[in-house]
């Protein structure tokens, strides 16, 4: 180390000299921060970028806008809900970043912003941008995935240096017409929206190039989308299609085509002219045949038409030389074109869950192929060519097969006479409800596994339709079994309850009698347990039940949350009691039908259950929130 470099080091920093740091980045993310660290404030003369990521920061402090070379500013997945008018007072801001929060608005006069250029305030509650927000011109990339967008503003396209535009997940049906001026937009996502029907402003935007539909409600795929000669992927998968018009061959550039998960039974057959494509899903459609021209795809490196109806394939496929992912599992499929050996590229081939009974000699030549899945046909043994797939890491023949690859066996086919491959799982048997698949493995007892099955404790479920041939011992009530419901329709509820709240809310402000109202918010949501009080004071020392009690305050009732309310209704359920056995409450009032009244009563009164109360305003015991930390 020279004198110089010492020396440097050995020299106090310069606020000890009285000047001050040049700090231009500060990153405080993931520091579990409720508020904004105020030594940021002392670096608002240089500060450029603040990153604030992963907290749990409610709010911005009014000094914080005064950093006015800010250019950065990072506050993802943190629990702000308003956005401060005062970001109008960060002239140089280019990038915002407000996604996973609970922000339900922009103000108007972000449009000061003049130099944003990336917005990313995905997964926020916000229902509608503001006119000013189309005056942010140096715009070209905006994120506002999983919102309550239901329209956007006449005036969006002026945002005319658009790039990348997601609308992903939010309510949408339409489009303004004034999108057309979009001609820079190159990436466009509109999934999981409530479209019918393709936009006609897309037939303008002819400079995209990635284009996604999926999740919708179309049913018609039109021509003009072969206008968008330059775009490269195309998804509109998950939606109702039955048709797909003959001039999407228009789109020359097509790499990715997904039209999985709809409701087609015959591809257009102009569909061979997509010279450039690499990708075709067609799954889990109604397709019977694919159509010759497919033989077109020269370049096609991934096929999949699985769950459909397909009986045969065309002989051409085998022109499709590149293929190296094929899957045509849970079709109708009774042989394979012998073309299907000119595949040398292909690695992986799913037939399995067919109706298979020979397979091509040629498919010996696959020399690169690597995995096989041949479970569920009819097969009676495999060609004898299969010993030059030197490359094949698994073949499976069987759903209940315990290794990738099991010793074959050679011998002459008794019907053919040709040299083929066997072991003991040929020939191959339909599966039914009562056959149990063979396994593979020698030390296993059917019967004996049949015999222990008997003894193993068995769950019957209210839903099971042969629950009463099982041989199970009588008791008493059921185990009820609830669907449970996926992420995305938690989600759904969660945007339905607070869309309902937001309508009400703003039919308060426009009520001109200026009544009080009581709004049901899922924020406003709580739970807690009530003891139900007895008739005539009497305790009981019975096992307590529950029941849930869902209900929305009336601003006219009084304030007390007595269970004896008649403004409340319960559904009651039966839970174990003490001696851990079902009790049910039919039951139990059979036996008293001798009971005097005054007797009935008070055995009632012994199985009247705490509430759970579902209450409006209470104290946020159990909170759903869309946000990160629901």
């Amino acid at each position: 180390m020279s004198k110089r470099s010492l020396f440097v080091r050995l020299v106090p920093c310069r606020c000890l000299r009285g000047e001050e740091e040049t700090v231009t980045s500060l990153d405080y993310s993931h520091c579990s921060l409720e508020t904004v660290p105020k030594e940021i404030f002392s670096f608002e003369k240089t500060l450029q970028e603040l990153y604030l990521d992963a907290n749990q920061i409610e709010e911005l402090p009014k000094q914080l806008f005064n950093c006015q070379l800010l250019h950065r500013l990072s506050m993802p997945d943190n629990d702000l809900t308003v956005m401060p008018a005062a970001i109008a007072n960060l002239i140089n801001l280019r990038e915002l970043d407000v996604s996973k929060n609970s922000i339900q608005e922009f103000p108007e006069n972000i449009k000061n912003c003049k130099v944003l250029t990336i917005v990313e305030a995905s997964v926020n509650p916000i229902s509608k941008l503001p006119d000013g927000f189309t005056q942010l011109l140096s715009l070209s990339q905006l994120y506002l995935n999983d919102a309550f967008l239901e329209f956007l503003p006449a005036s969006f396209g002026r945002l005319t240096k658009l790039q990348i535009l997601e609308l992903r997940e939010n309510q949408l049906k339409m489009l303004p017409k004034s999108m057309q001026k979009l001609t820079q937009l190159e990436r466009l996502d509109l999934g999981s929206n409530e479209f019918t029907e393709v936009p006609e402003v897309l037939e303008q935007l002819t400079g995209i190039k990635e284009l996604w539909m999926d999740g919708n409600r179309l049913t018609f795929l039109p021509g003009m989308i072969g206008m968008l000669k330059q775009l490269v992927y195309l998804d509109v998968s998950k939606n109702n299609l039955e048709m797909v018009d003959e001039q999407i061959c228009g789109c020359e550039s097509l790499q990715d085509l997904l039209l999985s998960n709809n409701a087609l039974t015959q591809l257009p057959g102009s569909i061979g002219s997509l010279k450039k494509l690499t990708a075709l899903k067609v799954d889990e459609n109604q397709l019977m045949y694919l159509p010759d021209s497919v033989g077109g795809l020269h370049i096609l490196e991934e096929l999949d038409c699985s769950f459909n109806e397909i009986e045969a394939l065309p002989s051409s496929v085998g022109q499709c030389v590149c293929i190296r992912t094929f899957a045509a599992d849970h079709n109708f499929l009774t042989q394979l074109p012998p073309e299907m050996g000119n595949w040398k590229n292909a690695t992986v081939l799913f037939l399995h869950s067919n109706k298979l009974e020979s397979l091509p000699e040629e498919m010996g030549d696959m020399q690169r192929l690597k995995v096989i899945n041949l479970s569920n046909n009819k097969l009676k043994n495999l060609p004898y060519s299969f010993t030059k797939l030197n490359q094949m890491t698994a073949m499976w023949l069987s759903e209940n097969q315990s290794k990738p690859l099991i010793p074959l066996q050679k011998e002459e086919d008794p019907e053919t006479h040709k040299t083929v491959l066997t072991n003991y799982m040929f020939p191959q048997q339909t599966r039914t409800e009562e056959y149990i698949p063979s396994s593979d493995s020698e030390s296993f007892n059917p019967a004996l596994w049949e015999e222990q099955r008997k003894h193993r404790a068995q769950v019957a479920f209210e839903c099971d339709e042969d629950k009463d041939e099982r041989e199970t011992p009588p008791r008493e009530g059921n185990l009820k079994r609830y669907p449970t419901p996926y992420p995305e329709e938690l989600k759904n509820m969660v945007k339905t309850a607070q869309s309902v709240a937001h309508r009400l809310k703003e039919d308060e402000s426009s009520d001109e009698s200026g009544k009080e109202r009581n709004h049901i918010g899922v924020q406003d949501v709580g739970v807690k347990v009530i003891e139900a009080p007895c008739p005539n004071g009497v305790a009981t020392d019975k096992a307590p039940h529950v029941s849930a009690n869902i209900y929305a305050q009336n601003p006219s009732a009084p304030d007390s949350k007595d269970a004896s309310d008649t403004s409340y209704s319960s559904h009651r359920v039966p839970l174990k009691s003490s001696e851990g056995s079902m009790m049910n409450h039919e039951d139990t009032l059979e036996d008293s039908e001798e009971l005097s009244d005054e007797e009935e009563e008070m055995k009632i009164a012994e199985m009247r259950p705490p509430l759970i109360e579902i209450s409006i305003n209470q104290p946020k015991v159990v909170t759903l929130s869309k946000d990160k930390k629901r």
